[in-house]
């Protein structure tokens, strides 16, 4: 039980920053040392459909890990359905501590992920500046106006979800980027099932097939990608800033 209340806990600190623009999820899952286990439960997921289908349900429950993924996903759910209008109070009436300690959080950030690269080389550097790049280019990029249409929200789901477990990239900036923050912030604070059921199914799609994507590219080559990783942590203080 305390184990299942820590990780619910961290869940709803996920939550938290997702709802802010500038702010990933991810980082606040390096932060807490569950981002490896988060990507590796998530992509086991399909795995676990077909024991499903064949009615062995221990089976899949333990292939996917369903007892980590539904506390994380229930404070995440929670974060966000309760923070949402306290989140959009604090940003509208006290900016400036929002953001310092959210700026505070991604420094940390950082310093713990780069501690993890093995080995220090030009590769390495050259991947750094890469994801500094990167991040830099989505914190100054013009402003789209997607319609809300209902494929609009499904695409914008499964793009923003990708975000979202990426440190440095915030799910919600991109949303903000595609013009449709407030539609589905709106939607989350009215409780508006339509809207938000559309958006979730395009986030399960996103994060299905991402999270098996970022998990392998870990194993792979872990230096190269904590290095990238970094880097958009550091490339997005230009917004958070």
């Amino acid at each position: 039980m305390k184990d299942a209340l820590l990780l619910y806990i961290k869940g709803i600190a996920m939550g938290a920053a997702d709802v802010v623009p500038g702010v990933s999820g991810g980082t606040v899952a390096f932060i807490t040392g569950i981002y490896d286990e988060l990507l590796r439960s998530i992509g086991a997921v399909p795995s676990a459909v077909g024991p499903l289908l064949r009615g062995r349900i221990a089976e899949a429950w333990r292939i996917a890990n369903a007892n980590f993924l539904m506390v994380l996903f229930a404070g995440i759910l929670t974060s966000v359905l309760s923070l949402a209008k306290l989140i959009t109070y604090l940003l509208e009436h006290h900016p400036i501590p929002v953001w310092s300690f959210f700026f505070g959080l991604i420094l940390v950030s950082v310093h713990l992920v780069s501690k993890e690269i093995q080995q220090r080389s030009l590769s390495r550097l050259a991947s750094l500046c890469l994801g500094i790049g990167f991040a830099y280019w989505i914190t100054v990029a013009a402003p789209m106006q997607w319609s809300s249409r209902s494929i609009s929200l499904f695409f914008a789901g499964a793009i923003a979800i990708c975000a979202m477990i990426l440190p440095g990239i915030s799910g919600s900036f991109v949303l903000v980027l595609l013009g449709l923050y407030p539609v589905v912030l709106g939607a989350v604070k009215a409780l508006d099932l339509g809207v938000m059921s559309i958006f979730a199914a395009g986030c399960l799609i996103g994060l299905l097939s991402f999270a098996r994507l970022l998990s392998w590219v870990l194993q792979r080559w872990r230096d190269l990608t904590l290095a990238f990783l970094t880097g958009l942590m550091l490339g997005s203080l230009n917004k958070v800033w």
